[in-house]
This record gives C-alpha cells, sequence and structure tokens, in this order.
C-alpha cells in the first residue's frame, strides 16, 4: 500500500492543477445540486419491529386522522388567582382566545377547550388544542407568529398563557456558529505547530472542501433519502474533524521528510505513502464504527452514521489527493520563514524536547503511570453506574421556555400522567369480538388501579380497529409509568384468547420502554462486529496480537468516563451551568450506543497515527524503549494538536441550543480528551513499555495468513533508497517553492 500511495502522492504533487480543478469542479456540483434540491424532510422517528411502532402502524392504516402528520400546539390558559376560567369572564376570554387561534395561518381546526372536556376539575384552567394543516417543519413565520400573539394577546388580560407543541417554535441560540468556532480554533492550534500560514491553511482548506462536498451530497439526496438535518449535524461535527487531523498528519510528515533533505515531490509522495498509509486504515476504522450502527435497526441512527461514514470516506480522499496538490503548490512554503531561511530542521524534529521527556518518564516509571491513568478514568466513569435512559420532551426544556411552562401547567391541574397518555389499539385477529375486547380492557386496567383515567374506545368507520387512551397516575419518566406499560401489554394474551382481538401500547412512554430494549439488544452485536472488524484492520496495520488488544481495551476505558462525564453533567447537573444545561434529566436514549461507534472510530485514529511511528521504529530495527520514544518524537507533538483542534470542533457544538446537539458535541470531545491524552499518551505507551517485545508477538500461522499492507513503509524506504542530498534540495526549492 505504501508504495502506491507514493505514488498518487508524487502524482497528485505533479498535477496539482488538474487534481485542485477537479476537487473544485466536484464541490461546485455539488454544491448546485443541494441548491437545486428540495427542502430536507422534518426528523422522523421509527423503530421497526417493536410493538410501539406496530401501533403506529396500525393507527396511520386504520385511523388516518389520528396519524395526521399536521403540527400540533396546545395552549394553555390559566384564570387570575381567585378566579374561574369557567365563569363569565373566563369563558369570555376563552373563547376570543378560539377566535384568535382558528383565524391563524395554516390552521385546520381549534377545539374550544369547554366542548372538548378540557377544562381542569377545580375551573382554574383549560387548554386549546390547535391543529395545521402541514407539518411543523413546513409552517410559515406567520403561522407562528399568529400563535404566539394570540397568546400574548391573552396574558394582556391578566390570565397566564403558555404554549406546547411541536408548532411553536424552539428558541435558537448561536445556531450555526459551532463550525466557525471549531475552525477559528484549529487555525490557531495549526498556525502554533506549523509555524506558517500556508502549512496551516492546507489542512483547513482540504477540510472545507471535503465537508463541504459532504454536506452538500447530504442536502441534494436528503429528499429522495429521507435524509434530515439533523443527519448532516453528525457529518459536520465528525468530518470537520477528521479532515483536518488527516491533513495535519500528512503535511506534518512532509515537513519532515523536507527536512531530512528530500524534495518536495518526494517529500510529498513519502508523506502520502506513509502518513496517508496510517489516514487510510484510521478511516477505515472510524467507517467501520460508524456504518455497524445500522445493526441497531433504528433508521434515524443508520441514516446518521451511513451520511457521517461517507463524509469521512470523502476526507480520506481529499487527504490523499488535494493535500499533496497543495503542497504542490506551496512547495517549501509549507515550512516556516525560519526553516526557509537558516538550516533549522522541520518543527516535527526541531522540537521533540517535551514528547521525549514524557516518553521516557512513561518507560521509567511504566507501572505507577498506568495504575494512575486507569484508576482516574474509572473514577470519572462512576457517574455511568447511575445512567438513566429516556427520549427528550417538553418535561426536559428549559424551566423558562413556554413549552416547559405549559408542560408544568398541565400536569399541577390535570395530573402528573396527563403529558404522557397511552395509546392502546385493538385488532380483531379472524373475526374477533373487538366490542368485547373493549370492554374486558377497560375493565382490567381500571381494576389494576395505576390509570388516573380511561378512556371509552373509538372505533374507526370500518368498525375493525379501536383506540383507547389511558392516562397514568405519573408522570411520563416515572417507573411507575413503566411498569402500567409492561401490566397492560400483560394483558394481550389473556385479552388474544378469550376475544380474538390484539391489544398493542404504545405513546412516549411505550417508545421509551422499547427504544431501551432494542438498544440493549442490539449492543453486544454491535460491539461484536466493530470491535471485531477493526481489530483485524489493526492486526492487519500493526502485525501483533496485543497491540490491537490493548487499543479496544483503552477504548472501552475512554467511553466509560466520557459516559460518566455525560451523565455528571446532563443528568446530576454538575458544572451545567458552566456547560449551558437549563434542565438536567435523563441521558438520550441513543447516546451510549451513539458514542460507542462514534469514539471507537476516533479513538483507533490516535492509537492509527501514534503506534505506526513506533512500529515504522521498530521494524527499522529500534528497541521496544527506543520504538517508544521515537514515536513519541515524531507523533506525540502532532497528535496532540490534532487531538486539540477535534475537541475544538466539537466542543463548538456544545454552545448549540439542540439539547441533542450540545449532548453529543459534550460527549465527544471529552471522550476524545481522555482518549488522547489518557489513554494514547499515558495508557499505550507504559503497556508497550511492560509488554517489550512481545508487544508486537503474532503467531507465524497468523503472520503468513494476514495480508502485509507496509504501513511502516518498509518496502517504500527500500524501492526509493535514501535521503535525496542538500544540494538537490536547494535546487528544487527554486523551481517549486
Amino acid at each position: 500500500m505504501a508504495t502506491f500511495l507514493y505514488a498518487l502522492g508524487r502524482r497528485a504533487f505533479r498535477r496539482r492543477g488538474l487534481v485542485a480543478l477537479i476537487w473544485v469542479a466536484v464541490l461546485v456540483g455539488v454544491g448546485v445540486a443541494s441548491a437545486a434540491a428540495p427542502a430536507p424532510p422534518a426528523d422522523s422517528f421509527s423503530m421497526p419491529g417493536t410493538e410501539s411502532q406496530r401501533a403506529f402502524d396500525l393507527l396511520d392504516e386504520r385511523f388516518p386522522a389520528a396519524g395526521a402528520e399536521g403540527a400540533q400546539a396546545r395552549v394553555v390558559i390559566r384564570a387570575p388567582e381567585g378566579q374561574k376560567i369557567d365563569g363569565a369572564a373566563g369563558k369570555s376570554e376563552v373563547a376570543q382566545l378560539v377566535k384568535d387561534l382558528g383565524a391563524g395561518p395554516q390552521v385546520v381546526s381549534v377545539a374550544d377547550p369547554f366542548e372538548a372536556d378540557a377544562v381542569s376539575q377545580d375551573g382554574t384552567t383549560a387548554y386549546a388544542s390547535v391543529t395545521y394543516e402541514v407539518p411543523a417543519m413546513e409552517l410559515t413565520d406567520d403561522a407562528r407568529d399568529a400563535l404566539t400573539e394570540a397568546a400574548d394577546t391573552a396574558r394582556n388580560g391578566g390570565y397566564t398563557v403558555e404554549t406546547g407543541g411541536d408548532a411553536v417554535a424552539a428558541e435558537e441560540e448561536l445556531g450555526g456558529t459551532a463550525e466557525l468556532i471549531g475552525i477559528g480554533v484549529a487555525a490557531v492550534v495549526l498556525l502554533l505547530t506549523f509555524g506558517s500560514l500556508v502549512a496551516a491553511g492546507m489542512p483547513l482548506l482540504s477540510a472545507i472542501v471535503g465537508v463541504g462536498i459532504g454536506i452538500s451530497g447530504i442536502a441534494a439526496l436528503g429528499s429522495a433519502l429521507d435524509l434530515s438535518a439533523t443527519t448532516s449535524t453528525l457529518a459536520m461535527m465528525i468530518g470537520l474533524a477528521v479532515a483536518i487531523d488527516y491533513a495535519l498528519f500528512i503535511v506534518s510528515r512532509y515537513r519532515a521528510e523536507i527536512s531530512e533533505g528530500r524534495t518536495p515531490e518526494e517529500a510529498a509522495g513519502r508523506a502520502v505513502g506513509t502518513a496517508g498509509s496510517a489516514v487510510v486504515f484510521a478511516g477505515l476504522t472510524v467507517i467501520v464504527a460508524l456504518s455497524g450502527l445500522a445493526v441497531v435497526n433504528i433508521p434515524i441512527l443508520t441514516k446518521m452514521g451511513l451520511a457521517a461514514a461517507a463524509t469521512v470516506a470523502i476526507a480520506v480522499l481529499i487527504a490523499l489527493t488535494m493535500t499533496p496538490a497543495l503542497l504542490g503548490f506551496a512547495g517549501r512554503r509549507a515550512l516556516s520563514r525560519k526553516q526557509r531561511k537558516g538550516q533549522e530542521p522541520a518543527p516535527a524534529e526541531a522540537r521533540p524536547k517535551l514528547a521525549t521527556r514524557w516518553a521516557r518518564f512513561v518507560i521509567r516509571r511504566p507501572l505507577m503511570v498506568l495504575v494512575t491513568a486507569v484508576l482516574g478514568l474509572g473514577v470519572i466513569a462512576v457517574p455511568a453506574a447511575s445512567l438513566e435512559l429516556g427520549l427528550p420532551d417538553e418535561g426536559t426544556a428549559a424551566p423558562d421556555s413556554t413549552q416547559r411552562k405549559a408542560y408544568d401547567m398541565l400536569s399541577e391541574s390535570f395530573g402528573a400522567g396527563f403529558n404522557g397518555p397511552l395509546t392502546l389499539t385493538l385488532d380483531p385477529q379472524g373475526g374477533g369480538d373487538i366490542k368485547a375486547a373493549a370492554a374486558a380492557v377497560d375493565k382490567a386496567v381500571t381494576e389494576q388501579g395505576d390509570a388516573a383515567a380511561v378512556t371509552p374506545a373509538q372505533f374507526n368507520e370500518a368498525g375493525d380497529t379501536a383506540i383507547m387512551t389511558v392516562v397514568p397516575k405519573t408522570g411520563p419518566s416515572d417507573h411507575a409509568t413503566e411498569d402500567l406499560v409492561k401490566s397492560i401489554r400483560g394483558l394481550s394474551d389473556g385479552i388474544q384468547a378469550d376475544t380474538g382481538t390484539e391489544l398493542l401500547v404504545t405513546g412516549m412512554t411505550a417508545m421509551t420502554i422499547d427504544f431501551s430494549q432494542t438498544l440493549d439488544d442490539a449492543l453486544l452485536p454491535y460491539l461484536a462486529l466493530v470491535v471485531g472488524l477493526a481489530f483485524l484492520l489493526l492486526m492487519v496495520v500493526f502485525r501483533s496480537v496485543l497491540v490491537p488488544l490493548k487499543a479496544a481495551l483503552g477504548f472501552l476505558l475512554s467511553v466509560a468516563a466520557a459516559l460518566g462525564a455525560v451523565v455528571a453533567v446532563f443528568q446530576w447537573g454538575w458544572l451545567a451551568d458552566l456547560v449551558g444545561v437549563e434542565q438536567p434529566g435523563p441521558i438520550m436514549s441513543m447516546m451510549p450506543i451513539f458514542m460507542i461507534g462514534v469514539v471507537f472510530g476516533l479513538a483507533m485514529d490516535y492509537e492509527v497515527f501514534l503506534v505506526t511511528r513506533m512500529r515504522e521504529a521498530h521494524v527499522h530495527g529500534a528497541t521496544p524503549d527506543e520504538a517508544i520514544t521515537t514515536g513519541f518524537t515524531h507523533g506525540g507533538r502532532v497528535v496532540s494538536a490534532a487531538a486539540i483542534i477535534m475537541i475544538s470542533v466539537f466542543s463548538g457544538f456544545i454552545l448549540e441550543s439542540d439539547d441533542m446537539i450540545k449532548m453529543m458535541g459534550f460527549g465527544l470531545a471529552v471522550a476524545v480528551l481522555f482518549d488522547a491524552f489518557v489513554v494514547r499518551m499515558a495508557i499505550v505507551p507504559a503497556v508497550l513499555a511492560l509488554l517489550g517485545h512481545r508487544a508486537w508477538w503474532l503467531p507465524k500461522w497468523l503472520d503468513r495468513a494476514l495480508p502485509n499492507v507496509d504501513v511502516e513503509g518498509e518496502r517504500l524506504q527500500q524501492a526509493t533508497g535514501p535521503a535525496a542530498p542538500a544540494v538537490e534540495l536547494e535546487k528544487e526549492s527554486v523551481t517549486v517553492g
């Protein structure tokens, strides 16, 4: 592989104009396609094969009105203290509110509280349900403004009015700035690392082009493949981080090759042949981890993973072709001014002292470093034992938001379970008695005593399906509500046997239960697939059994510590103000398996980049201690810079107002922090120092079976020979630089 990539790098260097033109043409073409494409669809959530999803599908088929996709809003109104909403003045105010709401654009209907039995028992609070003709994503600003104005008018009369539902616009704060923050910090880190504006600009330019193509491609295919805006957010987050890092490693290796006396073209070829090989395998591990999310069988996770994986693949191609082309334009200008004027070596060679000293310290005290690092990550991981999962709703919104206030008012006036009703569907099988089933379900659920209310069955026009609503006594996230769902589902077999009718339970709480179960069932197969494939890849790269095993165990420490930090901040509320968490609560259900996939891929990035240098030194005859020191001398500073860049990119997303994006950004940022600076910089050298030559052990039969991809460039070294003489370097600098 190294020799092939070496030839590819030299060819891209020589034909830099054509390569750059091709990538710019691709970017423009995909950008035009995305501009002409329809708007991306709204986020949709489905869980094929679960009881909740079967019930939803049944409602869509048999009860089209109940499954309508139009946006909904609930406007909650409460009378001033000492007054009643069902008094003359209150009824007049409610009538005016209903009239104002009905006059809004895109409104289909408004349910009058007094006609829909939507008044609290104490007569102080009521709510009006507003239905729109289009989904929430298609509501116009005029429609949302009309909803707000109607509520404001009622407030002016002295009434407390709050609104909830998907028709209510969420407050956006600093939206779209995450990428700019990440790029800005990356630019500073690159400038400090390279000491050259030209060198610092190349990874940024490569990343912008690569991510631009990836995101534009997602937008262009969004309508056809049902890819929502959230899908592109993950692709942006991951793609931007890895694209900068991949180009950084190649540019850094190029500068190191220049310092050894090679011509710019030769240096570019060797950089792509060696660092590029590491980029290919690092990218493959990320792609495997992200694509593996498909085994979970949750469409939104599958789409997010595959879209991000495609963006990473583009980042790898950009790094292997466009980066050497940019080096062709830059020549020796990729070096700092001092290096061009004087005879100083490149930064990777000039400032190894801190990395080298750290490596030697770890080699002298490997056991102490290993125990300290493992115990430290273990302590941080402790909160993960208290992990509580859930799906976000208005009860987890910011306390001062109108959605949260409406949610709380409904809970106070109508009961804690009002915001989490359960929907029961009855589907007769082969002539079953649906009316008898409805009566039996009503009686059984009522007798259980955990339901605040059970509504009479409503039948569709054909009379072959019925729905019932059960309002629990407890809130949606309460364990008692979960027990109620399970107990109602436990009635299904008896109802089926007695009446020939299938009973299905759905609703937010039921969805949360099914979602958690789906993730639990998929976790072990997913880990086996991702870790297994990555283990094989790393065995091919490092020609070792113990090094990939160490990498996988280090990953488990990283992800456990990252989940612990997420629980401490987002669930317990530690440092919540600093991170911007307005309402601590359960962790999003998909977060653990999502973090496992993404963090595993990113963790292997640093393993490949750092240990490849050690493997390269080992192959060329270095002792185990010398190989560790060489890896840190040549790669420690650059890996640290790459990690800081990735942390900065992810941290920028913490400023987003969307809770899911905020949690993802924080979780990935701390995971990279732990993995790069604790696992890879401390645990990896400590374990390798303790193992010595045994670290590179590989059974002979396995050595013969595994393909030799020559990531360390041994064949490349044999084919190209020693460094070019200095006079040749100077001559080349006149023509290229």
